[in-house]
């Protein structure tokens, strides 16, 4: 009996070269249209290890976007999108991506990411589950976070991010 070939799920930063795919992936998996500001932040050298496309052997299907925001020591890391298309669904690459994001904010050296957190629209359940099942607390509700969706209020979710281990010296 053959086994089926591993699926490969991969990751590539957002750039010049390919936002395009990021626009139009974001316009299937989104219900408002994202600002010119959007795009150009999401390909901003500080943050190409926490914006990227999702490939599903080889096709792009997915997009993750985030902004640092640093206030005095505190750098936390927003999560803008992370969606992957309906077919892909239900086959752990949206765990897999934000198993990805996790590693890189706690493996980033420039400055300390202390949490990651993001809005969640309160109808939302699905998304807060999935969130919640990966470690994120609700940490309260943003009311009229939404101005061009109903409904408007969103929760907001938080995971806090511990340093990725460093290696032990090896004498």
């Amino acid at each position: 009996m053959s086994r089926p070939s591993p699926t490969r799920v991969s990751f590539a930063s957002v750039t010049h070269n390919n936002l395009g795919t990021v626009r139009k992936l974001n316009s299937v998996l989104f219900p408002i249209k994202y600002s010119e500001k959007f795009y150009n932040d999401i390909v901003l050298p500080e943050v190409e290890d926490f914006c990227q496309l999702v490939y599903y052997n080889d096709i792009p299907i997915g997009t993750m976007c985030c902004r640092m925001e640093t206030q005095g020591e505190e750098t936390k890391l927003y999560l803008m999108t992370l969606a992957v298309l309906a077919p892909y669904r239900s086959r752990g690459i949206g765990a897999r991506s934000l198993q990805q994001l996790v590693d890189s904010a706690a493996a980033y050296t420039p400055r300390k990411i202390t949490s990651i957190y993001l809005h969640v629209q309160v109808s939302n359940d699905d998304a807060k589950r999935f969130y919640e099942r990966h470690g994120f607390k609700e940490v309260g509700l943003y009311t009229n976070y939404y101005k061009k969706i109903t409904p408007h209020d969103a929760w907001i979710l938080q995971r806090e991010i511990e340093p990725a281990a460093k290696p032990a010296d090896s004498k």
